[in-house]
């Protein structure tokens, strides 16, 4: 299993910036054992949360090893602590980051997939909203979003006074989505970006969601699946005990491969495997 970290020029961001990719190339396989058809490799764009980095999902989860059993390559991306949406006063173009340049940049640097049905983009918390955003603005390029513990917290920002601590406050609310008068009816928010993609009879990327029975985020994750439900749409809802913690996520990380329409080939030889 290769983990590539790669450093490159972002034009979205305008600054140099990190990512890790899982590409499961150097699988070693015994005779007798299945070989991959050399062909392009199905790929999950995967987000952090907030106060995370491009390393969050490796060093928290079982992600390398789902990954090589999967045949999938995962494009793990820094989106500090800025919730995936664009900012164009400060050139923070990161809904364009996520939904197109990157993308572009690493289908051309890797052996990757540019079909839609094989492309797919999920999270956790902030990265939850960002998949589901992203993966929703960007339609026509993911073919499936999945979102973990989703911080689908806008309905009340605009009502938001300032606080102590920063992630609670109106000016950090502002400094990621504007205007916060108009942020719900805008393309920020996945509930109006959904409504208007039916309205248009768009190709709706399928969905899955889920979250712990103990997160204070459950409701805004039921509230946004029974919308998706009662519009008609291709979603798939669990929940399970867990808070907001890596245990959940660890766990509902491989329920979100085996959701994936993956290759599902089998682990290959590795020193955690073999039998001497």
């Amino acid at each position: 299993m290769a983990l590539i970290q790669v450093n490159f020029f972002s034009k979205s961001l305008m600054r140099t910036v990190p990512m890790n990719v899982i590409l499961p190339v150097d699988k070693l396989t015994f005779p007798g054992m299945p070989v991959r058809e050399n062909k392009p490799y199905k790929t999950l764009y995967l987000l952090h949360g907030v106060f995370g980095n491009y390393t969050d999902w490796v060093s928290g989860t079982n992600l390398l090893r789902l990954a090589e059993e999967n045949e999938l390559a995962v494009v793990m991306p820094s989106g500090d602590n800025m919730f995936y949406v664009d900012q164009p006063a400060a050139h923070n173009m990161y809904g364009e980051f996520i939904g197109e340049e990157l993308v572009e940049i690493t289908r051309k640097m890797f052996p990757l997939s540019d079909k839609r049905e094989d492309t797919f983009i999920g999270g956790l918390s902030m990265g939850g909203y960002g998949a589901i955003r992203n993966g929703l603005k960007y339609h026509n390029t993911f073919g499936y979003i999945a979102g973990l513990s989703s911080a689908l917290i806008l309905e009340d920002m605009d009502k938001r006074t300032e606080d102590s601590f920063f992630l609670s406050s109106r000016s950090y609310a502002e400094s990621c989505f504007g205007d916060l008068t108009k942020l719900l009816e805008s393309d920020k928010n996945p509930n109006w970006l959904v409504n208007k993609l039916v309205a248009e009879k768009s190709d709706v990327p399928e969905i899955y969601l889920a979250c712990g029975q103990q997160d204070t985020l459950l409701p805004n994750t039921v509230q946004f699946y029974n919308l998706l439900k009662d519009l008609g749409l291709k979603v798939t809802y669990e929940e399970g005990p867990g808070g907001h913690d890596w245990d959940f996520w660890n766990q509902y990380i491989k329920k979100v491969l085996d959701w994936l329409p993956l290759e599902k080939k089998g682990l290959g030889v590795n020193s955690g495997n073999v039998g001497i």
